[in-house]
């Protein structure tokens, strides 16, 4: 997932995406304890992309001050 995609969604699309790679991400553990993961890449990759989205949060939600 791009950076600049992530930049567009709202607050709530974030969380949800957020939650939704976290899961994904917990599947993948559970598939990589059992010796079924055949991409091992996507488990870095989702990481990346929960970092990614959490950084946008915060951009988005923090308060400027002057």
């Amino acid at each position: 997932m791009k950076i600049q995609e992530i930049r567009e969604m709202t607050v709530k699309e974030l969380l949800n995406r957020k939650r939704e790679l976290q899961q994904e991400a917990f599947n993948l553990r559970i598939q990589q304890q059992g010796g079924q993961l055949e991409k091992p890449h996507l488990l870095k990759s989702s990481r990346r992309d929960i970092a990614r989205i959490e950084t946008a949060i915060t951009e988005k939600t923090a308060v400027k001050q002057p």
